[in-house]
């Protein structure tokens, strides 16, 4: 009869063991910190940071739209081009390059602004003429994108910054009065050296990666820009043998 009284009593006890044990009795011991909080804990650095992610956006954004064969190569206006040389009409080619601005067009208006002032144009010349202006189309294209290879480098060093001054922040608690230093002031500091660190690479490694993307694609479109340079400067030979 004990035994029987006994058993609806354990019943109960190992029941209430089994529902503490479940995940939700037990209330989380942390949570995962918010946006504000992260930038509360880098400091003025994560502001610095921030304003570098968004120029890296929007020159991400920028290139996307600028470096496209449309913008340095556009095929409609090599096709007139194309048509009015062999016309023979400079006059009408120089018009045509000057209302359709781009690298192609800038490199064709230099070649046949020469041809136009010289009675008797050489060869040699404008051969130079459209190579260095080509040159220098190319050169402004490649320029534009180091602007992102800067922020790629620089985010790190000033995150590595930010990591420099929380480990400072650390360190000067314990230096000041060690028998009075509080766990929290020492966490405060590594914390801000960690968020700072990763919100530099979190910044830098992106910005390295496009630049590397832009990088190919601009090599790709200054070869297209050589070879339409390339039969420019054969229609204006032949032009001048004609």
């Amino acid at each position: 009869m004990r035994m029987c009284k006994l058993i609806p009593s354990l019943l109960l006890l190992l029941c209430a063991v089994a529902h503490a044990d479940q995940p939700g009795a037990v209330e989380p011991l942390a949570e995962s910190m918010t946006l504000s909080q992260i930038i509360q804990t880098g400091g003025w650095i994560m502001y610095v940071l921030g304003v570098m992610s968004v120029a890296g956006l929007a020159m991400i954004i920028y290139f996307f739209v600028v470096l496209r064969q449309e913008k340095i190569i556009p095929k409609p206006f090599t096709l007139e081009l194309g048509r009015i040389l062999s016309t023979g009409d400079i006059d009408q080619a120089r018009i045509s390059c000057r209302n359709q601005p781009s690298p192609i067009s800038a490199v064709a208006l230099a070649a046949l602004d020469y041809t136009a002032r010289t009675k008797n144009p050489d060869p040699g010349m404008i051969k130079e003429i459209i190579e260095g202006e080509g040159s220098r189309q190319a050169a402004d294209l490649q320029s534009r994108t180091t602007y992102l290879l800067d922020i790629g480098v620089i985010a790190p060093m000033v995150g590595l910054l930010g990591t420099v001054l929380g480990m400072l922040t650390a360190f000067n608690a314990v230096a000041l009065d060690i028998a009075r230093a509080k766990p929290i002031y020492l966490a405060s500091g590594v914390s801000q050296a960690l968020v700072t660190t990763a919100a530099g690479l979190m910044v830098g490694i992106p910005a390295m990666i496009f630049y590397a993307y832009f990088r190919g694609r601009t090599g790709t479109l200054i070869g297209r820009l050589e070879a339409v340079s390339a039969d420019l400067l054969t229609q204006l030979i032949q032009q001048k043998d004609s």
